[in-house]
């Protein structure tokens, strides 16, 4: 193992119960006068979105919004919010919602001023140097649900709508200026969207810590986020008021994507394409992934894990970590097989070729191909 990497954990966050009222003073603190919201069209009417627009307003920020972001962004969105943004001359953006709305916002930020297409900075190499990085619109990241913490990351996950692929595109200046992290804003969420985000930031955490690269502070980092996802994750589904679980559960998901700088694994690499074609919810596939890349993953991972089991608070060593996620899965409904989440006669040869160019599949401490890939594939089809 060579003892080097590129670590970076420069966010500023301002986490607290409340501090969405402190909207207009982290735009400005981000350099920003005539923001652009960026969010979902579930999120676009409701009373957190506009009161948020609301505070801008009153502090003389406008309360422009664009909400024409599918479950699964597209490249078309993407086009779609670039052309409002320069139509309407705004100088920045404020990223809110879950997942796709932090990642739509961020990537609007992001094109607002290149002149090459999209795809030209996808997470391949050094493409992302091909950018230029004066043209990128600073960020104000505000989740609203506490599962893929975009808001600490310096990529999007977009998918080519002609293709059904999901590609990531990557700078360092994609990283928020400011993030709002207040947990009253995620307690209106559904009980199977509070369960599929919580359980995206465990895996987040499972396959940090999974990942063979070096990178001591991310490996602490996804222990104790996993901790908080199991302490606090069946507090938040079932006492949704519960603003204590909340808040960890906002700092579990701000901690797996912290800690995923070194590396994802077979969980992502599978989920990616499932969700790209079959527009499944990216948190609770890799649920329904999860036991069985476990498994696969053993040889290399066992004796991580029987340490790790130990703090968690879980007996057995490895294998009663397994057993424990499966039981958790349980909890929260999860579907047992891709069948039940909803996925009939997937084209599993096509689904093993596209997970294996996903840039996650760096990350998993075991190699994969397109065979052993293939043979996940099956046997979480159902």
């Amino acid at each position: 193992m060579s003892l080097t990497g590129n670590w970076s954990y420069p966010t500023n966050i301002r986490f607290g119960a409340g501090r969405i009222k402190e909207i207009a003073e982290a735009c400005k603190a981000a350099g920003i006068s005539k923001p652009l919201l960026v969010t979902d069209r579930g999120l676009a009417d409701m009373p957190i979105t506009q009161n948020t627009l609301s505070l801008l307003k009153a502090q003389g920020l406008g309360d422009a919004s664009f909400a024409d972001v599918d479950p699964n962004p597209t490249d078309r969105n993407v086009d779609d919010g670039v052309r409002m943004y320069r139509d309407g001359g705004f100088d920045g953006v404020v990223a809110f919602g879950g997942g796709s709305g932090l990642d739509l916002g961020k990537t609007v930020a992001f094109m607002a001023g290149q002149a090459r297409p999209l795809w030209d900075f996808e997470d391949i190499g050094d493409w992302w140097t091909r950018a230029d990085a004066s043209g990128i619109a600073p960020i104000v990241a505000v989740p609203t649900t506490a599962g893929t913490g975009s808001e600490v990351g310096r990529a999007s996950v977009i998918t080519h709508a002609t293709d059904k692929v999901k590609k990531i595109i990557f700078h360092p200046k994609m990283l928020p200026s400011v993030v709002i992290c207040d947990p009253e804003l995620t307690v209106g969420m559904p009980d199977f969207i509070t369960a599929g985000t919580g359980l995206d930031a465990f895996a987040h955490c499972v396959e940090a810590y999974s990942s063979p690269h070096y990178h001591p502070m991310s490996q602490g980092i996804a222990l104790e986020g996993m901790r908080l996802v199991i302490d606090n994750l069946p507090i938040a589904y079932n006492t949704p008021d519960d603003l204590d679980a909340r808040a960890n559960m906002m700092s579990a998901a701000a901690m797996g994507a912290t800690a995923f700088q070194k590396g994802l694994g077979a969980i992502h690499a599978l989920s990616h394409p499932i969700g790209a074609v079959h527009n499944t919810h990216h948190g609770t596939t890799n649920a329904v992934c999860m036991p069985a890349v476990l498994q696969f993953n053993e040889s290399a991972i066992k004796d991580r894990f029987d340490t790790a089991a130990g703090y968690l608070g879980i007996d057995g060593g490895f294998e009663g970590f397994c057993a424990f996620v499966t039981n958790f899965n349980d909890q929260f409904k999860v579907p047992k097989s891709l069948k039940a989440l909803g996925v009939d006669n997937p084209n599993i040869k096509a689904l093993a070729k596209s997970a294996l160019q996903d840039p996650s599949c760096g990350g998993n401490p075991i190699e994969l191909t397109e065979s052993n890939l293939t043979q996940l594939l099956e046997q979480i089809a159902g």
